[in-house]
């Protein structure tokens, strides 16, 4: 396990680094996920390793510290993740990023665009979305306000409804950071997470689940360069629920012209 302080008070983004060639690859987790539990697998398969790979965790999340006073914003992620990228000496990183993470990567990209020379996108978020009582995602854990999420019962009530495979890792997340990543993903960026990735220059892809039908706006993205591929048999988790062919897609993203 490796760590680089991101903020003046000296909290800690952390991750798990596998040896190897540069550039480097960063995987980048989900909300209330953690980099080494969701990539592990995938990352050590012979058609993905190879390379210097940072099995990252947000600030807030996993291995890495959870301080209360942090914004938690996408933006916020984003420079704290370029904080921690520099200090591990990485530049001209291949992104793959799942969900959430993937929102963190496109603004990172867009705010450092040195750090970033290819995203593979997981069924990222692209746009802003409504808070919805019940849901067991972010729109759910942004109904709440930040004393009902953390005091109030909001925590325990998402707990019993987000079933025990997120569970294991969303319980690792604070409760101030998971609520405020929640807050902010609904939110969203100005301009949107979906007008910055149009706007980049690398090369992007975009993997979504197969069953969750076409992606809004693909005719948009794929005139702009984004490569927006389908994958069968899984849900929103593709690389757990089919590896193969998430291994598949992402090295042939991966392997894609400049």
């Amino acid at each position: 396990m490796r760590s680089a302080a991101v903020t003046p008070e000296g909290d800690h983004i952390r991750w798990v680094e596998l040896p190897g060639q540069e550039p480097p690859r960063v995987y980048v987790h989900g909300l209330g996920a953690t980099s080494p539990a969701y990539f592990t697998e995938v990352a050590v398969d012979p058609r993905l390793a190879g390379r210097r790979s940072l099995l990252i965790d947000l600030l807030g999340h996993g291995i890495s510290d959870r301080p209360a006073g942090f914004d938690y914003t996408l933006e916020g992620h984003a420079d704290a993740l370029a904080t921690a990228l520099d200090r591990a000496g990485v530049e001209g990183a291949e992104l793959i990023a799942h969900s959430m993470g993937g929102s963190v990567a496109i603004v990172l990209a867009a705010r450092h665009p040195r750090l970033v020379s290819r995203l593979v996108l997981i069924d990222a978020n692209l746009d802003p979305i409504p808070r919805a009582p019940g849901s067991s995602g972010s729109s759910g854990i942004a109904f709440y306000s930040e004393e009902e999420f953390t005091q109030g019962g909001g925590w325990e009530e998402v707990r019993d409804r987000v079933g025990a495979h997120w569970w294991s890792t969303m319980r690792l997340a604070g409760r101030e950071a998971l609520h405020r990543s929640a807050v902010n993903l609904t939110r969203g960026t100005v301009p949107t997470m979906r007008e910055l990735l149009l706007e980049l220059k690398i090369p992007r892809s975009f993997l979504l689940p197969e069953a969750d039908g076409p992606l809004p706006g693909t005719d948009a993205l794929t005139e702009s360069g984004v490569s927006v591929v389908a994958i069968p048999d899984c849900g929103h988790n593709i690389m757990l629920d089919n590896p193969e062919a998430f291994v598949k897609a992402t090295a042939a993203a991966l392997a894609a012209p400049a």
